[in-house]
């Protein structure tokens, strides 16, 4: 297999391969750069940390591995979680679900990430000698899937204790693979018995239960899971030498537990193993003994059932060490993640997995899985301090747990939405309650949906899958009291404000338990209240505009047509001329004037009456397709210029940018710019007439984040390869503060940025 190793990553910053250094050299004498300081808008966590691997040897060195956010390190001096994939961006979007993560034992500062969120996208491995500061990469021929089904199941990756030369990978559809040079080449072991990926778990829809998150980020297609973890057994060998004895688990309910004991050239099965269940982890303690969790299903949509075995290889004997067997009280789970006490290694927990009612279980037992307690009771503290939205979140998805090899009070789990961690663990070996703190300071994972900066209020709202939206009046702290007061979304999709009322603000998202999906605030978010009902036809969330004087709601719900409503929703009327899925943009002056586009078609829409009708301007544009990519996502397609009439633009990932100054009668094409992936509009620099923009796209040959002062005449760039963070979107800029701008990402949160004129900049 050739590798192809040309990508360094420092910091987080990758650096492009030799032919596209040349191609940024030669282009950067085309616009300027300007030095921005970048901080995440603080929500307190927020997605799916699918693991927590901590190294054996050094003191507080742990990392934490995310479906779509990319990996973290923990700082234990600074008591906060560093970002260690930043640099990755937009064309290497994919590489930001990390699949697994495996660190060197006998060396603190190797750490290795197998990166790749979707099977059909490109996947690599990231080694790195200095604890993730820098990376190198090699692109691999299997596949992974970061934010698949059994996306916490682990660890795949597994690094020899005895010789760091050696690493395995288990993969999803292609079997198990073998690296003798740190992962710079890889070959595909033969010897591995052929199981297939196993048979693929039917796909689930969104849940609706309040418990569970319903944003699914993940495609619905049944998903292979194959190779689950591979795990060496360092006492079998010696320093200097390939370890001669490793396990392999592999998602089937079929035969799944394999064996080498000649460093992985042969394997074969190990004997009277159970089956009928999915192994999702495997552990090896420091006795020799073995240790597994299973599910029916790989999870984490559903689980039904599960079980918890421990296997001693000295006497070949297994035993079911399962702490409360499903179903328990008619509710059917499985069992998730499983860890040892490294100093105390007949100290094991492990956890539930979709015990959704009353809530998941942790269990600890002191005697090798022989007794168990639980240790979630109504006695148990968690504190929520940190980030008080959690106060609304029941701990679920609880797919990984470790104990602190070097603190068997400290235990760490990982949740749908965070970190939590047990400062007293042993308290409960003596029948005393723990107490839980939410250790997620610095992971910022969720995927926003809808972002807005009024002139008035809170200088940002947010929409955000899972978790629902936040009216940030600190952008350095986690919101208080939590999520917007009100009606409850799983995921707001969109919100707007009236132009000349902007304290008004609308917003529409999905629940399961609201008969209405959309609401509606005058007090700039800080309360909400629901429209009186929805339009006839839809499913509710999709997009929505308001009028400049607050007067006309115009809202275009999922799958159905856009309707306006002038009595808070009481009575709706479909928006003549337009058809299913267009999205409605306001004029931010003249309550009457709204403006649509239609990129399966091409054609501009105007309506000059208040949303009753719309009629078609001489303006068009290159026809997308329903599914086209050509014109941005909601919230870059069409956006108006604060207090201009009839001034607007229109974004496209295809045709670049567009700005109109007649209400979309005729447009002029911005020429430098080749993708306008997403535009938003901020103060108005001194001495210019029109705002600031800012655009994530693509100016002469170069992708990157934008600001031009002066309508698009001249840019500069404003972030740099430090400093990409995968996929942007849902730009935005601050109508009160020259120069913030704030963005979207695929799964590193909220960001904002503030120009960089040295220490005295430092806003807050």
């Amino acid at each position: 297999m050739k590798a192809i190793t040309g990508f360094l990553l420092a910091i987080g910053l990758f650096i492009d391969s030799t032919k596209n250094i040349a191609t940024a050299q030669n282009s950067t004498s085309r616009f300027n750069s300007e030095s921005y300081l970048w901080r995440n808008v603080v929500m307190g966590g927020g997605g799916f940390v699918t693991a927590i691997i901590m190294h054996p040897a050094q003191k507080g060195l742990m990392y934490a591995r995310t479906d779509v956010g990319g990996a973290y390190r923990r700082d234990d001096a600074g008591k906060r979680w560093m970002p260690i994939t930043d640099g990755i961006g937009a064309a290497d979007n994919n590489l930001m679900g990390i699949e697994s993560i495996a660190l060197d034992p006998s060396d603190p500062q190797r750490v290795y990430l197998a990166a790749g969120t979707y099977s059909r996208g490109d996947a690599a491995i990231l080694r790195s000698d200095d604890q993730g500061r820098t990376f190198q990469r090699s692109d691999v021929p299997f596949k992974m899937g970061g934010n698949e089904t059994g996306r916490f199941n682990g660890e795949r990756l597994a690094v020899d204790p005895n010789d760091g030369e050696i690493l395995f990978f288990g993969s999803r559809r292609d079997g198990l693979w073998k690296s003798g040079d740190r992962t710079v080449t890889w070959q595909k072991v033969g010897s591995f018995p052929n199981v297939g990926p196993g048979r693929p778990p039917t796909p689930v829809s969104n849940v609706t239960t309040n418990a569970r998150p319903r944003f699914r980020r993940g495609p619905g297609q049944p998903q292979p899971v194959g190779i689950v973890s591979v795990v060496f057994d360092p006492a079998s060998g010696k320093p200097g030498s390939a370890t001669p004895k490793l396990f392999a688990a592999v998602s089937t309910t079929e035969t799944n537990l394999f064996f080498s004991a000649d460093a992985g050239a042969t394997w074969q099965a190990v004997t009277n193993q159970p089956v009928g269940l999915r192994p999702n982890h495997l552990i090896l303690s420091p006795d020799g003994m073995v240790y597994l969790t299973y599910g029916l299903e790989p999870g984490p949509n559903t689980m039904s059932d599960g079980a918890v075995w421990k296997f001693d290889p000295k006497e070949n004997a297994w035993t079911d060490i399962t702490p409360l067997k499903s179903p328990d009280n008619g509710w059917s789970f499985g069992y998730g993640a499983i860890t040892v006490d490294a100093q105390y290694p007949s100290t094991i927990m492990v956890t539930t997995f979709a015990h959704w009612h009353p809530h998941d279980l942790i269990f600890r037992s002191t005697d090798g899985g022989a007794t168990w307690t639980q240790l979630w009771n109504n006695e148990t503290e968690w504190d929520h301090s940190s980030a008080p939205y959690t106060k609304t979140r029941t701990p679920h998805w609880m797919g990984s747990i470790a104990i602190n090899p070097h603190n068997s009070d400290e235990v760490l789990f990982t949740t749908g939405y965070g970190i939590w961690c047990c400062v007293n663990a042993t308290k409960s070996d003596s029948g005393k309650p723990t107490r839980w703190v939410f250790l997620d300071d610095g992971l910022e994972e969720t995927v926003p949906l809808a972002l807005i900066s009024p002139p008035q209020g809170a200088h940002l709202l947010s929409g955000v899958g899972d978790i629902d939206g936040f009216r940030h009046d600190d952008l350095n702290v986690s919101p208080a009291p939590g999520t917007f007061s009100g009606p409850r979304y799983s995921n707001t999709e969109d919100l707007a404000f009236a132009g000349k009322n902007p304290l008004v603000i609308v917003r529409t998202g999905t629940a399961g338990n609201q008969e209405v999906r959309a609401a509606f605030s005058r007090d700039g978010g800080t309360t909400w209240q629901e429209l009186e009902s929805e339009p006839t036809t839809g499913n509710g969330a999709g997009t929505i505009a308001i009028s400049a004087d607050a007067k006309t709601i115009v809202w275009t719900p999922r799958g159905g047509e856009p309707y306006f409503t002038k009595d808070w929703g009481t009575n709706w009327t479909a928006c003549a001329g337009l058809s299913a899925g267009i999205r409605v943009v306001a004029d931010t002056v003249n309550p009457q004037i709204f403006y649509a586009f239609d990129s399966r078609s091409g054609k501009f829409y105007s309506s000059t009456n208040g949303a009753a009708s719309f009629m078609v301007t001489p303006a068009m544009f290159m026809a997308q397709g329903i599914n086209g990519p050509g014109f941005g996502g909601r919230g870059s397609m069409v956006t108006a210029t604060p207090g201009i009439e009839n001034d607007l633009w229109l974004a496209s990932r295809v045709e670049g940018l567009f700005h109109s100054t007649n209400g979309g009668v005729s447009f002029i094409k911005l020429e430098r710019v080749q993708e306008a992936g997403s535009l938003g509009l901020g103060k108005t620099a001194p001495g210019r007439k029109l705002p600031a923009l800012f655009l994530a796209g693509k100016i002469s040959g170069r992708q990157a984040l934008f600001r031009s002062d002066d309508a698009g005449e001249n840019w500069v760039r404003i972030n740099d390869t430090q400093h990409q963070y995968g996929y942007i979107s849902h730009v935005t800029g601050d109508p009160r503060i020259y120069g913030r701008v704030y963005f979207a990402t695929g799964g590193r949160g909220v960001f904002y940025g503030d120009i960089n004129a040295g220490p005295a900049s430092d806003k807050k």
